[in-house]
């Protein structure tokens, strides 16, 4: 028994030598192929660093200084002086281009779509939202709201309703209770009312502190009374 057990550890022995052999064979044999492929990753990692580094990072610090008088004009709901500038300082349009490739430009896309939004141009609004990209947990669920009202404005129901979809399950306790509503109200007009009635019931056991919750009652009655006709 223990002649047969050291011939299996001896065979296995013998096997991980003989894949430890073909593997430095390999590295042989591709030595050059490897030093190139191993050099030309250094080089790309290298110049993304120095790209951050020497261009973003300084181009980023420019264009947030230049946001600044359109970020209130933004705040003050001037919202044609927000994208396009006063004559004097750039709008957001302006940090877009001037800024490509930089946090400033990519928040401007944001700013632009929200701008376009209020004034009524929906589809150029959908154009600049749909160029805004953020992890942020409070500002990715407003995107895909904003981009729900755009296709509710445009009625385009079912994408309207999609974004909303998207917009509360981004859960937080500010803004899955907004689009929860706005999806029930969607829903109502699509004659969708048992649906709408289990998200407006939703918002009353899930957040029964936000503002939504306040007029809950009126909501889950009105699709309770459209069910039982």
């Amino acid at each position: 028994m223990a002649t047969n057990k050291d011939h299996k550890q001896d065979d296995n022995l013998m096997e991980v030598e003989n894949a430890l052999t073909k593997s430095e064979q390999f590295i042989e044999d591709n030595q050059k192929i490897l030093s190139i492929v191993v050099g030309a990753i250094i080089v790309v990692i290298a110049g993304y660093l120095g790209f951050t580094k020497l261009y973003v990072a300084p181009k980023e610090k420019a264009a947030q200084e230049e946001m600044f008088f359109a970020e209130q004009y933004f705040e003050k709901d001037s919202f044609n002086l927000a994208i396009n500038g006063d004559g004097t300082n750039p709008g957001f349009l302006d940090i877009i281009e001037d800024y490509s490739a930089t946090p400033a430009a990519n928040l401007a896309n944001y700013y632009v779509g929200i701008s376009y939004l209020h004034i009524g141009q929906y589809e150029e609004a959908l154009d600049y939202l749909n160029d805004f990209s953020t992890d942020d947990l409070v500002l990715a669920p407003v995107l895909e709201g904003a981009k729900g009202d755009c296709y509710a404005e445009l009625n385009q129901a079912d994408k309207a309703l999609s974004a909303y979809k998207k917009a509360y399950s981004i859960e937080n306790e500010f803004t899955t209770p907004v689009y929860l509503l706005k999806a029930g109200q969607l829903m109502e007009t699509q004659g969708e009312y048992s649906d709408a009635l289990e998200v407006y019931q939703q918002i009353k056991d899930d957040y029964p502190a936000s503002t939504e919750a306040r007029t809950i009652d009126k909501y889950i009655a009105r699709a309770e009374m459209e069910l039982n006709k």
